[in-house]
C-alpha cells in the first residue's frame, strides 16, 4: 500500500459527496498527489480499489492533468508556461536562464532534489507573461531578478 490510513479515509469521505462515482476521480487523485508528491500506475490501482472505479478511468483522468507529474519531482516543482503570450514576452529566455541557474535542463531534478524544472502549455495567466507555478504559487511578470531572489527565497527555506 502507498496511501497511507488517513489519505483513503480522506478519499472515501469525499466520494460521498458526489452522486455519480467517477466524479470522485478528481478528488481522490488529488489527495494521492498530496501525500506522495507524483501518481503512478500503482496509485491509480489503489484508488481504484478504493473508490470501486476501474483503473483505466482513474489513469486516463491523471493522464490529461499536468498538475499531476507522473514521477517523482524536488520539492519545488517549477512549471514554466511556455504558450504563446508567454512565448512572445520571453519565456523560452526564462526557461534558459532557469536552466543555467539550477545547472539541470528541463524535466530533470537538483541533485540536491530541491528543484524539477519543466515547461507547460498554458498556466492561464496571459497578461501578466511570462510567468510560472511553483508548487501552488504562480510568479508573474518575471524578470531575470525576479527569478533570482525567488531562487533565492526557496533555498532559504530548505
Amino acid at each position: 500500500m502507498i496511501l497511507n490510513e488517513q489519505s483513503i479515509a480522506e478519499i472515501k469521505k469525499k466520494m460521498v459527496r458526489y452522486p455519480k462515482r467517477k466524479s470522485a476521480i478528481l478528488p481522490a487523485l488529488t489527495v494521492a498527489y498530496y501525500q506522495v508528491g507524483h501518481l503512478n500506475a500503482d496509485i491509480y490501482e489503489e484508488i481504484s480499489e478504493i473508490t470501486e472505479i476501474p483503473t483505466v478511468d482513474i489513469a486516463e483522468a491523471a493522464s490529461f492533468y499536468t498538475m499531476f507529474p507522473k514521477e517523482p519531482v524536488g520539492k519545488y516543482l517549477i512549471q514554466v508556461c511556455h504558450n504563446i503570450s508567454c512565448a512572445l514576452l520571453g519565456a523560452d529566455s526564462l526557461i534558459s536562464y532557469l536552466e543555467e541557474k539550477l545547472g539541470i535542463k528541463k524535466g530533470e531534478t537538483t541533485s540536491d532534489e530541491l528543484f524539477t524544472l519543466i515547461s507547460v502549455e498554458c498556466l492561464g495567466s496571459c497578461t501578466t507573461a511570462p510567468m510560472m507555478q511553483i508548487n501552488d504559487k504562480y510568479y508573474e511578470n518575471l524578470t531575470r531578478e525576479k527569478v533570482d531572489a525567488i531562487l533565492d527565497e526557496l533555498r532559504s527555506r530548505a
